[in-house]
Protein backbone atom coordinates (compact mmCIF):
# COMPACT_ATOMS: atom_id res chain seq x y z
CA UNK A 1 0.00 0.00 0.00
CA UNK A 2 1.39 3.40 -0.98
CA UNK A 3 1.91 5.90 1.81
CA UNK A 4 3.41 9.43 1.98
CA UNK A 5 6.86 8.28 3.02
CA UNK A 6 8.96 11.46 2.63
CA UNK A 7 8.71 15.08 1.49
CA UNK A 8 7.80 15.07 -2.20
CA UNK A 9 6.16 11.67 -2.04
CA UNK A 10 2.41 11.11 -1.75
CA UNK A 11 0.39 7.97 -2.24
CA UNK A 12 0.10 8.80 -5.94
CA UNK A 13 3.07 10.98 -6.90
CA UNK A 14 6.82 11.60 -6.65
CA UNK A 15 8.14 15.14 -7.18
CA UNK A 16 11.77 15.63 -8.21
CA UNK A 17 13.66 18.86 -8.80
CA UNK A 18 16.59 20.01 -10.92
CA UNK A 19 18.68 23.13 -11.52
CA UNK A 20 19.45 23.52 -15.22
CA UNK A 21 21.06 26.09 -17.57
CA UNK A 22 17.95 26.91 -19.61
CA UNK A 23 19.45 30.29 -20.52
CA UNK A 24 22.98 31.69 -20.35
CA UNK A 25 26.25 30.47 -21.88
CA UNK A 26 25.62 26.75 -21.29
CA UNK A 27 22.04 26.75 -22.59
CA UNK A 28 22.78 25.78 -26.23
CA UNK A 29 22.52 22.00 -26.18
CA UNK A 30 22.27 21.56 -22.44
CA UNK A 31 18.82 23.19 -22.24
CA UNK A 32 17.51 20.06 -23.99
CA UNK A 33 18.43 17.78 -21.08
CA UNK A 34 15.64 18.52 -18.60
CA UNK A 35 12.85 18.31 -21.23
CA UNK A 36 14.27 14.94 -22.29
CA UNK A 37 14.23 13.75 -18.68
CA UNK A 38 10.66 14.95 -18.31
CA UNK A 39 9.65 13.19 -21.54
CA UNK A 40 10.99 9.86 -20.29
CA UNK A 41 9.19 10.28 -16.97
CA UNK A 42 5.95 10.89 -18.86
CA UNK A 43 6.57 7.76 -20.90
CA UNK A 44 7.18 5.75 -17.72
CA UNK A 45 4.04 7.18 -16.18
CA UNK A 46 2.05 5.77 -19.09
CA UNK A 47 3.13 2.35 -17.81
CA UNK A 48 2.02 3.14 -14.26
CA UNK A 49 5.06 5.05 -12.97
CA UNK A 50 6.78 3.69 -9.86
CA UNK A 51 4.50 1.42 -7.83
CA UNK A 52 1.55 3.33 -9.24
CA UNK A 53 3.03 6.76 -8.43
CA UNK A 54 3.39 9.27 -11.25
CA UNK A 55 6.86 10.83 -11.37
CA UNK A 56 7.14 14.54 -12.17
CA UNK A 57 10.14 16.83 -12.57
CA UNK A 58 10.13 20.50 -11.64
CA UNK A 59 13.22 22.16 -13.09
CA UNK A 60 14.34 25.76 -12.81
CA UNK A 61 16.76 27.92 -14.75
CA UNK A 62 19.98 28.89 -12.96
CA UNK A 63 21.49 30.57 -16.05
CA UNK A 64 24.76 28.68 -15.36
CA UNK A 65 25.33 31.15 -12.52
CA UNK A 66 26.22 29.78 -9.06
CA UNK A 67 24.49 32.66 -7.26
CA UNK A 68 21.23 31.84 -9.01
CA UNK A 69 21.76 28.12 -8.46
CA UNK A 70 21.66 28.66 -4.70
CA UNK A 71 18.41 30.58 -5.00
CA UNK A 72 16.57 28.09 -7.22
CA UNK A 73 17.73 24.97 -5.36
CA UNK A 74 16.66 26.37 -2.01
CA UNK A 75 13.30 27.21 -3.57
CA UNK A 76 12.94 23.67 -4.92
CA UNK A 77 13.66 22.23 -1.47
CA UNK A 78 11.91 24.71 0.81
CA UNK A 79 8.97 25.88 -1.30
CA UNK A 80 8.20 22.91 -3.51
CA UNK A 81 9.38 20.13 -1.14
CA UNK A 82 10.99 18.02 -3.84
CA UNK A 83 12.01 14.53 -2.80
CA UNK A 84 15.44 14.79 -4.45
CA UNK A 85 17.51 16.93 -6.78
CA UNK A 86 18.31 15.06 -10.00
CA UNK A 87 21.07 16.00 -12.47
CA UNK A 88 21.78 19.43 -11.03
CA UNK A 89 23.88 20.64 -13.92
CA UNK A 90 27.32 22.22 -14.03
CA UNK A 91 30.50 22.16 -11.96
CA UNK A 92 30.83 25.54 -10.25
CA UNK A 93 27.04 25.96 -10.24
CA UNK A 94 26.29 22.75 -8.40
CA UNK A 95 29.30 23.08 -6.12
CA UNK A 96 27.49 26.09 -4.68
CA UNK A 97 24.63 23.90 -3.36
CA UNK A 98 26.34 20.58 -2.59
CA UNK A 99 26.95 21.49 1.10
CA UNK A 100 23.37 22.75 1.53
CA UNK A 101 21.76 19.64 0.04
CA UNK A 102 23.86 17.35 2.21
CA UNK A 103 23.16 19.38 5.34
CA UNK A 104 19.44 19.03 4.61
CA UNK A 105 19.92 15.32 3.72
CA UNK A 106 18.37 15.75 0.28
CA UNK A 107 19.43 13.09 -2.24
CA UNK A 108 21.62 14.86 -4.78
CA UNK A 109 21.47 12.35 -7.61
CA UNK A 110 23.43 12.00 -10.85
CA UNK A 111 25.02 15.45 -10.93
CA UNK A 112 25.54 16.77 -14.47
CA UNK A 113 29.30 17.20 -14.23
CA UNK A 114 32.43 15.06 -14.03
CA UNK A 115 34.03 16.95 -11.15
CA UNK A 116 35.93 14.80 -8.66
CA UNK A 117 34.18 16.89 -6.00
CA UNK A 118 31.07 14.67 -6.22
CA UNK A 119 33.13 11.72 -5.07
CA UNK A 120 33.44 12.66 -1.39
CA UNK A 121 31.07 10.21 0.31
CA UNK A 122 32.43 10.86 3.79
CA UNK A 123 31.88 14.61 3.45
CA UNK A 124 28.86 14.66 1.13
CA UNK A 125 27.09 11.31 1.55
CA UNK A 126 23.93 12.42 -0.31
CA UNK A 127 25.72 13.49 -3.52
CA UNK A 128 26.27 11.07 -6.43
CA UNK A 129 28.04 12.05 -9.62
CA UNK A 130 27.25 10.57 -13.02
CA UNK A 131 29.54 11.84 -15.77
CA UNK A 132 32.96 10.14 -15.82
CA UNK A 133 35.55 12.06 -13.85
CA UNK A 134 37.09 14.85 -15.90
CA UNK A 135 40.48 13.61 -14.76
CA UNK A 136 39.65 10.17 -16.13
CA UNK A 137 38.41 11.70 -19.37
CA UNK A 138 41.62 13.69 -19.70
CA UNK A 139 43.61 10.49 -19.28
CA UNK A 140 41.56 8.70 -21.95
CA UNK A 141 41.96 11.61 -24.37
CA UNK A 142 45.70 11.59 -23.71
CA UNK A 143 45.88 7.88 -24.42
CA UNK A 144 44.06 8.37 -27.72
CA UNK A 145 46.41 11.21 -28.69
CA UNK A 146 49.47 9.09 -27.93
CA UNK A 147 48.11 6.38 -30.22
CA UNK A 148 46.69 8.48 -33.08
CA UNK A 149 49.00 11.49 -33.03
CA UNK A 150 52.28 10.42 -31.39
CA UNK A 151 54.12 13.54 -32.60
CA UNK A 152 51.42 15.99 -31.59
CA UNK A 153 52.21 19.43 -30.25
CA UNK A 154 49.18 19.84 -28.00
CA UNK A 155 47.49 23.08 -27.06
CA UNK A 156 44.77 23.11 -24.42
CA UNK A 157 41.90 25.51 -23.93
CA UNK A 158 40.01 24.92 -20.73
CA UNK A 159 37.20 26.39 -18.66
CA UNK A 160 38.54 28.27 -15.67
CA UNK A 161 37.02 26.06 -12.95
CA UNK A 162 37.28 22.49 -11.65
CA UNK A 163 35.88 21.21 -14.96
CA UNK A 164 38.86 22.51 -16.89
CA UNK A 165 41.37 21.89 -14.10
CA UNK A 166 40.36 18.23 -13.74
CA UNK A 167 40.55 17.58 -17.46
CA UNK A 168 43.94 19.26 -17.78
CA UNK A 169 45.27 17.25 -14.83
CA UNK A 170 44.25 13.95 -16.42
CA UNK A 171 45.62 14.95 -19.81
CA UNK A 172 48.99 15.77 -18.27
CA UNK A 173 49.03 12.39 -16.55
CA UNK A 174 48.74 10.60 -19.92
CA UNK A 175 50.91 12.76 -22.18
CA UNK A 176 54.65 13.11 -22.11
CA UNK A 177 56.13 16.08 -20.24
CA UNK A 178 56.85 18.08 -23.41
CA UNK A 179 53.74 17.19 -25.42
CA UNK A 180 51.58 20.05 -24.13
CA UNK A 181 53.22 23.18 -25.49
CA UNK A 182 50.63 25.81 -24.50
CA UNK A 183 47.47 26.26 -22.45
CA UNK A 184 44.78 28.95 -22.42
CA UNK A 185 41.78 29.35 -20.12
CA UNK A 186 38.42 31.05 -20.62
CA UNK A 187 35.68 32.40 -18.38
CA UNK A 188 32.24 31.12 -19.45
CA UNK A 189 30.65 34.43 -18.45
CA UNK A 190 32.84 36.23 -21.02
CA UNK A 191 32.18 34.14 -24.12
CA UNK A 192 30.42 37.02 -25.86
CA UNK A 193 33.89 38.37 -26.66
CA UNK A 194 34.87 35.12 -28.41
CA UNK A 195 38.00 33.00 -28.07
CA UNK A 196 40.10 34.50 -30.85
CA UNK A 197 42.82 35.65 -28.48
CA UNK A 198 43.22 32.26 -26.85
CA UNK A 199 43.33 30.39 -30.15
CA UNK A 200 45.77 32.94 -31.61
CA UNK A 201 48.07 32.27 -28.64
CA UNK A 202 47.89 28.52 -29.24
CA UNK A 203 48.68 29.03 -32.94
CA UNK A 204 51.66 31.19 -32.03
CA UNK A 205 52.96 28.37 -29.84
CA UNK A 206 52.97 26.04 -32.86
CA UNK A 207 50.28 23.59 -31.78
CA UNK A 208 48.92 21.07 -34.29
CA UNK A 209 46.28 19.55 -32.02
CA UNK A 210 43.89 21.24 -29.57
CA UNK A 211 42.15 19.69 -26.57
CA UNK A 212 39.18 21.74 -25.44
CA UNK A 213 37.64 21.26 -21.99
CA UNK A 214 34.67 23.39 -22.83
CA UNK A 215 30.92 23.81 -22.90
CA UNK A 216 29.34 23.61 -26.40
CA UNK A 217 29.33 27.38 -27.04
CA UNK A 218 33.04 27.56 -26.24
CA UNK A 219 33.69 24.54 -28.49
CA UNK A 220 31.88 26.35 -31.31
CA UNK A 221 33.83 29.57 -30.73
CA UNK A 222 37.09 27.62 -30.73
CA UNK A 223 36.28 26.03 -34.11
CA UNK A 224 35.23 29.41 -35.52
CA UNK A 225 38.52 30.96 -34.38
CA UNK A 226 40.52 28.07 -35.86
CA UNK A 227 38.78 28.57 -39.20
CA UNK A 228 39.37 32.31 -39.14
CA UNK A 229 43.06 31.78 -38.47
CA UNK A 230 43.40 29.14 -41.17
CA UNK A 231 44.36 26.45 -38.67
CA UNK A 232 44.06 22.81 -39.65
CA UNK A 233 44.37 20.97 -36.36
CA UNK A 234 42.83 17.89 -34.79
CA UNK A 235 40.38 18.74 -32.00
CA UNK A 236 39.50 16.66 -28.93
CA UNK A 237 36.81 17.37 -26.32
CA UNK A 238 35.44 15.46 -23.32
CA UNK A 239 31.97 13.95 -23.26
CA UNK A 240 29.02 16.36 -23.53
CA UNK A 241 31.13 19.15 -25.09
CA UNK A 242 30.71 18.57 -28.82
CA UNK A 243 27.27 17.22 -29.70
CA UNK A 244 27.46 17.59 -33.50
CA UNK A 245 23.99 19.09 -33.97
CA UNK A 246 24.31 21.61 -31.14
CA UNK A 247 27.81 22.76 -32.03
CA UNK A 248 27.08 22.92 -35.77
CA UNK A 249 24.02 25.09 -35.14
CA UNK A 250 26.05 27.35 -32.84
CA UNK A 251 28.76 27.79 -35.48
CA UNK A 252 26.16 28.65 -38.13
CA UNK A 253 24.61 31.24 -35.81
CA UNK A 254 27.73 32.73 -34.23
CA UNK A 255 29.53 33.06 -37.57
CA UNK A 256 26.41 34.55 -39.20
CA UNK A 257 26.50 31.73 -41.73
CA UNK A 258 30.06 32.49 -42.88
CA UNK A 259 31.29 29.09 -41.70
CA UNK A 260 29.49 25.80 -42.29
CA UNK A 261 28.84 24.31 -38.85
CA UNK A 262 28.42 20.77 -40.12
CA UNK A 263 31.73 20.97 -41.99
CA UNK A 264 33.55 22.50 -39.01
CA UNK A 265 32.51 19.77 -36.56
CA UNK A 266 33.31 16.92 -38.94
CA UNK A 267 36.26 14.96 -37.61
CA UNK A 268 36.11 16.37 -34.06
CA UNK A 269 37.00 13.73 -31.46
CA UNK A 270 35.08 13.43 -28.22
CA UNK A 271 34.11 10.77 -25.67
CA UNK A 272 30.93 8.91 -24.81
CA UNK A 273 29.75 6.71 -21.96
CA UNK A 274 26.36 6.02 -23.57
CA UNK A 275 25.22 4.55 -26.89
CA UNK A 276 25.10 7.08 -29.73
CA UNK A 277 22.90 7.81 -32.70
CA UNK A 278 25.51 6.13 -34.88
CA UNK A 279 23.81 2.87 -33.81
CA UNK A 280 20.13 3.43 -34.68
CA UNK A 281 19.30 -0.22 -34.02
CA UNK A 282 20.68 -0.14 -30.48
CA UNK A 283 17.68 -0.99 -28.25
CA UNK A 284 18.17 2.08 -26.05
CA UNK A 285 18.48 4.40 -29.06
CA UNK A 286 15.31 2.90 -30.53
CA UNK A 287 13.50 3.38 -27.21
CA UNK A 288 14.72 6.96 -26.76
CA UNK A 289 13.77 7.80 -30.35
CA UNK A 290 10.27 6.47 -29.69
CA UNK A 291 9.92 8.51 -26.49
CA UNK A 292 11.29 11.57 -28.25
CA UNK A 293 8.74 11.25 -31.06
CA UNK A 294 5.87 10.92 -28.59
CA UNK A 295 6.85 13.41 -25.87
CA UNK A 296 9.79 15.61 -26.93
CA UNK A 297 9.53 16.12 -30.69
CA UNK A 298 9.80 19.92 -30.50
CA UNK A 299 13.49 19.56 -29.60
CA UNK A 300 16.29 17.75 -31.48
CA UNK A 301 17.09 14.10 -31.01
CA UNK A 302 20.80 14.35 -30.27
CA UNK A 303 23.46 13.37 -27.73
CA UNK A 304 21.97 15.73 -25.12
CA UNK A 305 18.56 14.09 -25.48
CA UNK A 306 20.08 10.63 -25.11
CA UNK A 307 21.85 11.80 -21.98
CA UNK A 308 18.71 13.32 -20.43
CA UNK A 309 16.62 10.21 -21.01
CA UNK A 310 19.41 8.01 -19.64
CA UNK A 311 19.44 10.08 -16.45
CA UNK A 312 15.67 9.69 -16.17
CA UNK A 313 15.91 5.92 -16.57
CA UNK A 314 18.59 5.64 -13.87
CA UNK A 315 16.41 7.75 -11.57
CA UNK A 316 13.38 5.52 -12.13
CA UNK A 317 15.45 2.39 -11.55
CA UNK A 318 16.81 3.84 -8.31
CA UNK A 319 13.33 4.72 -7.06
CA UNK A 320 12.05 1.28 -7.98
CA UNK A 321 14.80 -0.49 -6.03
CA UNK A 322 14.33 1.80 -3.02
CA UNK A 323 11.01 0.19 -2.14
CA UNK A 324 7.30 0.87 -2.40
CA UNK A 325 7.52 3.72 0.10
CA UNK A 326 11.00 5.17 -0.44
CA UNK A 327 12.79 7.48 1.95
CA UNK A 328 15.68 9.81 1.27
CA UNK A 329 17.97 7.69 3.41
CA UNK A 330 16.76 4.54 1.66
CA UNK A 331 17.71 5.87 -1.77
CA UNK A 332 21.23 6.64 -0.57
CA UNK A 333 21.53 3.27 1.13
CA UNK A 334 20.55 1.40 -2.04
CA UNK A 335 22.99 3.31 -4.25
CA UNK A 336 25.75 2.64 -1.71
CA UNK A 337 25.38 -1.12 -2.02
CA UNK A 338 28.55 -2.50 -3.60
CA UNK A 339 27.67 -3.95 -6.98
CA UNK A 340 24.19 -2.40 -6.93
CA UNK A 341 21.89 -3.47 -9.72
CA UNK A 342 21.82 -0.01 -11.28
CA UNK A 343 22.85 -0.59 -14.88
CA UNK A 344 21.01 0.31 -18.07
CA UNK A 345 22.24 2.27 -21.10
CA UNK A 346 25.79 2.99 -19.94
CA UNK A 347 28.55 1.31 -21.95
CA UNK A 348 30.74 1.43 -18.83
CA UNK A 349 29.78 0.42 -15.28
CA UNK A 350 28.74 2.80 -12.54
CA UNK A 351 31.15 2.84 -9.62
CA UNK A 352 28.76 3.50 -6.72
CA UNK A 353 29.65 2.01 -3.37
CA UNK A 354 30.07 3.25 0.22
CA UNK A 355 33.48 4.60 -0.80
CA UNK A 356 32.78 5.86 -4.33
CA UNK A 357 30.12 8.24 -5.60
CA UNK A 358 31.87 9.14 -8.88
CA UNK A 359 29.42 7.58 -11.36
CA UNK A 360 30.45 6.16 -14.72
CA UNK A 361 33.95 4.76 -14.58
CA UNK A 362 35.22 5.35 -18.10
CA UNK A 363 34.40 6.20 -21.70
CA UNK A 364 35.02 5.47 -25.38
CA UNK A 365 36.46 7.74 -28.04
CA UNK A 366 34.11 9.09 -30.72
CA UNK A 367 34.70 10.96 -33.97
CA UNK A 368 32.11 13.08 -35.75
CA UNK A 369 31.40 11.30 -39.04
CA UNK A 370 28.53 12.43 -41.24
CA UNK A 371 27.36 14.76 -38.44
CA UNK A 372 27.08 11.88 -35.94
CA UNK A 373 29.19 10.95 -32.90
CA UNK A 374 30.66 7.63 -34.04
CA UNK A 375 32.42 5.40 -31.46
CA UNK A 376 35.98 4.34 -32.23
CA UNK A 377 38.38 1.90 -30.66
CA UNK A 378 38.36 0.36 -27.20
CA UNK A 379 36.25 1.25 -24.17
CA UNK A 380 38.38 2.30 -21.20
CA UNK A 381 37.61 2.23 -17.49
CA UNK A 382 39.57 2.98 -14.37
CA UNK A 383 40.25 -0.28 -12.53
CA UNK A 384 40.56 -0.81 -8.79
CA UNK A 385 44.25 0.17 -8.94
CA UNK A 386 43.51 3.45 -10.66
CA UNK A 387 44.82 2.32 -14.03
CA UNK A 388 43.13 2.67 -17.40
CA UNK A 389 42.14 -0.72 -18.72
CA UNK A 390 40.19 -1.94 -21.74
CA UNK A 391 36.76 -3.42 -21.11
CA UNK A 392 33.74 -4.67 -23.05
CA UNK A 393 30.45 -2.82 -23.32
CA UNK A 394 28.44 -3.09 -20.10
CA UNK A 395 25.22 -1.88 -21.72
CA UNK A 396 22.16 -3.90 -20.73
CA UNK A 397 18.92 -3.90 -22.78
CA UNK A 398 15.92 -1.89 -21.61
CA UNK A 399 13.37 -3.67 -19.38
CA UNK A 400 10.73 -5.40 -21.47
CA UNK A 401 7.89 -3.37 -19.96
CA UNK A 402 9.36 -0.25 -21.59
CA UNK A 403 9.33 -1.83 -25.04
CA UNK A 404 5.59 -2.38 -25.50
Amino acid sequence: MNEPSAPGITASSILLGSDQPLTGPAAPGYSEIAPAMEAFFKYANSFGGIYGRKVSLYYQDDQYNPVITVKVVKQLVQKYNVFAIVNGFGTSTHQSVEPYLNQKQIPDLFVGSGCDCWNLPNTYPYTFGLTPSYTTQGRIIGKAINKKFPKAKVGVIYQDDDFGAGGLLGLRQSLGPNTIVATQSYDPSSLSSGLDGQIQALKAAGVNLIVSFSIPEATALELIAESGLGMEVATFTPAMSADPQSVANLIDTLSSGKISGSAAVEGVYSLTFLPTLASPNDPWIKLFAKVHAEYDSALPLDDNTIYGMSVAYLTLETLMHSGRNPTRQGVVAWLNKPGSALMGPGIVPLSYSPTSHQGYSGAQLTEVQNSTSTPQGPIYIINSRGRLTVTHSHELPPPKYFLN
